[in-house]
């Protein structure tokens, strides 16, 4: 449906010569002199590619209606990785290049908001952090503070990650899913 620049919100979905784009930051700006103008952040929903784009202001842009659906990871069958829809009880099968390096913070249970187009998945996104039992890592010695460095240790899905000179086998931890950092363990 076709819509103007002036409609344009973070995560609106464009659709630009063919191809979907999903607005990450927008900027209205008029200037002093001459045309107002919007600055936007793109991102490419198939590849991952950002972009800078300008567009005038009241021009005319296609806008894409995008299904944001929350599922829970259940399995991986070959190269797919299905994904129930906790409403229905549907399986939506997710292919492994869609999920891309997430793969190393999936773990069964684990609720991520996934993008339809035409009942076609565009993007899979993982909660901010994940809870992850360590299941190798070197013992920790006595007397280690939080500030005296990190060890890599292994993770339940198989990631490694640095996390603090204390923390020791069997522990769970908090996970950063954008980044693989150690935000913390669980209490007790």
């Amino acid at each position: 449906m076709a819509q103007t620049t002036n409609d344009i919100k973070n995560g609106s979905v464009l659709n630009l010569d063919g191809q979907l784009w999903q607005v990450i930051k927008f900027q209205h700006v008029k200037p002093g002199k001459g045309p107002a103008f919007v600055r936007t952040t793109i991102k490419n929903v198939l590849s991952g590619k950002q972009v800078e784009r300008t567009f005038n202001a009241g021009m005319k842009v296609d806008f894409e209606t995008v299904d944001n659906r929350t599922l829970q990871y259940s399995y991986r069958d070959g190269d797919n990785f299905v994904f129930m829809d906790m409403t229905t009880y549907d399986q939506v099968p997710i292919s492994a290049e869609l999920i891309g390096d997430q793969e190393k913070f999936l773990k069964e249970g684990t609720d991520c908001i996934i993008s339809f187009h035409d009942g076609q998945p565009l993007s899979v996104e993982l909660p901010p952090s994940v809870m992850l039992k360590i299941t190798q890592t070197e013992p920790g010695l006595q007397g280690n503070r939080s500030n005296a460095g990190t060890k890599p240790a292994t993770v339940e899905t198989g990631a490694e990650i640095q996390v603090p000179l204390f923390v020791s086998e069997g522990e769970v931890v908090k996970v950063d899913t954008r980044d693989g950092s150690y935000l913390g363990r669980e209490s007790k």
